[in-house]
């Protein structure tokens, strides 16, 4: 159940994330709101996910996925894009959230 909240916590983080791009600077409102609310949320969902999942390994995978769907975002809704050098470190990132989640001892399955 826990594993829940840690997605529902990168979920809301992916969203207030996206939101704050579009806050410019925290003027305009809805955005802001957006942007609070899911930080809020995303840090209560957090909160409960590390009540079993182990610190180290929670914000591992909050930070791997967060940057990877952070990434796809940008590109699609602000025409962002990545060079190369870029690329191979969300890769190695997103590897070693592979490698945590698949071979280690420290990830609860």
């Amino acid at each position: 159940m826990n594993w829940l909240y840690l997605i529902a916590a990168i979920g809301f983080e992916v969203v207030a994330t996206s939101a704050l791009k579009a806050t410019d600077g925290f003027t305009r409102l809805v955005p802001t709101a957006l942007t609070v609310t899911c930080y809020i949320a995303a840090f209560f969902c957090l909160s409960v996910a590390l009540r079993t999942i182990p610190m180290g390994v929670a914000y591992a995978i909050w930070s791997g996925i967060g940057i990877v769907a952070i990434s796809i975002i940008g590109l699609v809704l602000y025409r962002q894009t990545l060079d190369g050098p870029a690329l191979a470190g969300i890769g190695l990132i997103l590897a070693g959230t592979l490698v945590i989640n698949l071979f280690s001892g420290a990830a609860p399955h």
